[in-house]
């Protein structure tokens, strides 16, 4: 079993798994944070960025070395875990090759679909003047291009964004999978999606052998191996916390008469952000401040957020059969206090005043109808632009904005797992072997002293970095285990083991194979052969029916017996053959001075028990 990690990006992974001839791919995040190196794309002509420095390509073309970890068009399946790690798929299914099947869930399909049409929308409306690839060339990054650009990493692994048409052509090949479904590939291992409770539709993927002792689905109790990714990139920050700092700041902005914008993604946190606002507009005194959400998704994305209740904590699900919308961001669309635009453009531009709230796209502020905001609030001190994201440094967001008077204002609110709640999870499902990003083996660079932000554990994780390959340990022992069933419900197997024991913990391990024989001095054509190891005798188990093995001494020839009851069983006597036969709780003896009858009645005997 290997594990080929394609991606060093903790929190967007992209992995694939070797296991039971079966070629698995774990999840195929797009990382964007490249586009931090150049210049934002805005709806209008903007006098400001074009008078920016840049660097134009002269022309022609170079061929790009190419470098992979492994064939992708040997992939059999893709698993993908929540709509943030499949925004690479079609890279994957249109380039590589790719003849498998991806597995997602219903949200994760349908939320996915709309993140990659608003990113190609993004691109597609701001046309670009030429193309070019040979500033990709690395003698000519270092030399001439500015920085960062100059000292970026892997630039010629920089792709232009897909087309709607590869979008479509990747999720068809996009199988539906619904919560708990087990799903057979190729008949050599099991998949089934839990609820991580991450986003709608995220899933922890369950993968099991059916030869192995199958799992409680309902937790990840006693894995062999667990892979973890995707903990929280914020973990001194609690979302409580900055939630409350969310509402706090956008009120100050609102009463000293400025507007609020507010860079996130269409689906994820934004549900909770204006589930937080709904709580708080009416003890804020901010009944009468429009809202608006501006994305080519907006209206699908509202709409999605209420219909997947399975995939919702208990309390969002009894609403929905009261009947209720699980969010609360339904009834601020029925009052009016929240409407949602494809753009700036059209209805927007009749219905805005201000100041007012604006939720918009992209967190990178390279992109989208946030770049216009940026430009039509960024000279005045009264507006406010509060990060709300995590994937991207805020500062370097607003790098081509400066000098910038509104206020800025960071509150990441990042909702996955943090190295405490992941060590208590870990403590409670007790997996043989973990396997991480080197990051998290480590505290971060800007807080050395944090032990307690890092991953301990005994056996300490297995870490990788991207391009790595992990040969994954498996229960060598327990796969050679030959079960039998010796009644309903109870099976025992016979093992060869050495017994390891240490701290209280007690552990059977494979017997190690012996050294191969050194060659010998002599110089003799002999073929010196390893001795043959005996195969270990057969235990038998079960018991000897005495009125069945009386008939079948019968059926023998065997007519003239005498039964004697004794304290542990019986005594058979073969009277015409002067043999004794007892027949105990433990175990069962056979005096006869003939060879051949003693080997007959021990077939015999035999044929009432099981062989181990």
């Amino acid at each position: 079993m290997k594990l080929y990690c394609l991606s060093g990006h903790p929190t967007l992974p992209c992995n694939v798994l070797k296991f039971k001839s079966t070629t698995i791919m774990l999840d195929c995040g797009l990382d964007t944070t490249s586009v931090l190196n150049f210049l934002p794309l805005p709806l209008v002509h903007s006098p400001r960025l074009s008078k920016l420095p840049g660097w134009v390509s002269k022309d022609g073309t170079i061929n790009l070395e190419k470098r992979e970890l492994l064939d992708l068009s040997t992939i059999d399946v893709i698993l993908i875990s929540n709509y943030h790690c499949m925004m690479a798929l079609p890279y994957i299914t249109e380039h590589t090759g790719f003849t498998g099947t991806v597995y997602a869930t219903e949200p994760t399909l349908q939320i996915g679909r709309l993140l990659m049409e608003e990113l190609v929308n993004f691109m597609e409306r701001v046309p670009k003047a030429q193309s070019a690839t040979s500033w990709k060339n690395k003698e000519i990054q270092r030399s001439m291009l500015p920085g960062p650009l100059k000292d970026a990493v892997d630039v010629w692994m920089w792709k232009r964004c897909y087309s709607m048409q590869e979008v479509n052509s990747a999720l068809s090949k996009v199988q539906l999978v619904g919560y708990s479904q087990k799903v057979e590939l190729f008949g050599a291992v099991q998949v089934s999606p839990l609820s991580s409770g991450y986003s709608l539709g995220s899933s922890n993927w369950i993968i099991q052998s059916h030869h192995e002792k199958p799992m409680d689905q309902s937790s990840l109790k006693n894995s062999d191996v667990l892979i973890l990714t995707g903990l929280t990139q914020m973990p001194t920050a609690n979302p409580d916390g900055m939630l409350g700092e969310f509402c706090s700041n956008l009120a100050m902005t609102i009463r000293a008469g400025g507007n609020v914008l507010v860079p996130c993604y269409s689906s994820g946190v934004i549900y909770d952000l204006l589930e937080c606002l709904y709580q708080f507009i009416e003890s804020a005194n901010l009944g009468t401040t429009p809202f608006y959400f501006i994305s080519p998704i907006a209206n699908s994305s509202l709409e999605f957020s209420q219909i997947f209740a399975e995939w919702l904590c208990h309390n969002k699900q009894t609403k929905v059969y009261l009947p209720e919308p699980p969010f609360p961001h339904a009834e601020l669309i029925q009052t009016n206090k929240l409407k949602h635009y494809p753009s700036i453009h059209g209805d927007f531009s009749s219905d805005f005043r201000q100041p007012c709230v604006v939720f918009t796209g992209h967190p990178s502020l390279r992109f989208g109808d946030v770049v216009h905001f940026m430009e039509l609030w960024g000279k005045s001190s009264l507006n406010t632009i509060i990060f709300t994201e995590p994937d991207f440094s805020y500062l370097d967001a607003l790098a081509p904005y400066q000098p910038l008077a509104m206020k800025c204002v960071y509150c990441p609110i990042d909702t996955r797992l943090n190295f405490h709640q992941v060590s208590k999870l870990l403590k409670e499902v007790q997996p043989l072997h973990v396997v991480c990003p080197e990051q998290y083996t480590q505290p971060p660079l800007t807080q050395s002293h944090r032990s307690d932000l890092m991953l301990e554990l005994q056996p300490p994780p297995m870490p990788y970095r991207r391009c790595s390959v992990l040969n994954l340990p498996r229960r060598e022992l327990a796969n050679s285990l030959v079960p039998s069933e010796i009644k309903p419900g109870v099976s025992v197997a016979t093992v060869s083991a050495l017994l390891h024991s240490k701290d209280n913990k007690h552990t059977l391990q494979s017997v190690p194979k012996p050294p191969p024989m050194p060659p010998s001095k002599k110089r003799k054509r002999v073929i010196e052969e390893p001795p043959v190891a005996l195969a270990p005798k057969p235990m038998l188990s079960g018991a000897v029916a005495l009125e069945a093995f009386l008939a079948t001494l019968q059926k023998h020839g065997i007519t003239e017996v005498k039964v004697e009851e004794t304290a542990d069983g019986h005594i058979l006597h073969l009277q015409a053959e002067d043999t004794l036969i007892q027949l105990e709780e433990d175990g069962t003896h056979i005096v006869c001075d003939s060879e051949p009858l003693r080997t007959t009645l021990r077939d015999l005997v035999l044929r009432f028990l099981q062989k181990l």
